[in-house]
């Protein structure tokens, strides 16, 4: 199990990241919560998923690697008009090779977030 304070701990029965034989990180789906207030952070858009893809970054951290470990990702979005402007944040945390990755759209999420983010990395 990985756990790190600096990202919010999990509102039920799962782990924020597990390692699986010695090397793969399994990170559960992140949520715009600032760990700092325990805020969902819904507006900016853009600053939701930022947060929530730091939220990863720390997760990743304490595991022992970075975002370039991250080869797989999955957004789920409510909305997927903003589709670009997640692109936009995105980009700011991975470098070319991108990890493969999967955007979905969903008709909710836990506490109304307009975004979760999980992730696979390899350590």
């Amino acid at each position: 199990m990985v756990e790190s304070k600096k990202a919010p701990m999990p509102a039920g029965p799962y782990s924020q990241g597990i390692i699986a034989s010695g090397r793969i990180l399994f990170i559960s789906g992140q949520l715009p919560i600032d760990p700092q207030t325990g805020e969902l952070v819904r507006e900016p858009f853009s600053r939701a998923v930022e947060i929530a893809l730091n939220n990863i970054r720390t997760i990743v951290i304490e595991a022992g690697g970075d975002l370039d470990n991250i080869v797989k990702v999955t957004a789920f979005l409510t909305d997927l008009s903003k589709f670009q402007e997640f692109n936009d944040v995105y980009q700011k945390f991975f470098k070319p090779p991108y990890p493969a990755r999967t955007t979905i759209q969903v008709s909710k999420l836990p506490r109304d977030s307009p975004i979760e983010i999980e992730a696979i990395a390899i350590l």
